[in-house]
């Protein structure tokens, strides 16, 4: 049986692509300055899947909070599962599958997601 999600937070002057998905039952907070492009998919929600003796459906799920900061760039088509943190000021490469969390100011790529480099290194 499906239960009432968390939600979805959206800070100020924030600007979300077209087909965007968010996927807030375990709750997504997005900050403010946010740009992203477009077909985005943020989760917040994973199915429980490690009783081999019940079907995947049965096990239910778990929820984690997905955290988007501020002044951030998503560039069209990232995914970023549940449970991650993107500090303030991070850049994250379109296509990329954010599966860890990231510390601020970092520019990140790949599938899964690495940093790459800072944008405080000069």
């Amino acid at each position: 049986m499906a239960q009432k999600g968390t939600g979805i937070t959206i800070g100020d002057r924030t600007g979300i692509g077209a087909r965007a998905f968010l996927a807030g039952q375990g709750g997504i907070t997005i900050g403010n300055d946010v740009i992203t492009g477009p077909n985005i998919q943020v989760f917040s929600e994973n199915h429980n899947f490690s009783d081999l003796s019940q079907t995947i459906k049965a096990q239910g799920v778990s929820k984690q909070p997905t955290v988007i900061g501020n002044n951030c760039w998503l560039g069209g088509g990232v995914t970023i599962l549940a449970g991650v943190t993107i500090g303030d000021g991070c850049v994250i490469a379109a296509g990329s599958v954010v599966t860890k969390s990231v510390p601020a100011n970092s520019i990140v790529a790949g599938v899964p997601a690495k940093v790459i480099k800072s944008r405080d290194a000069n």
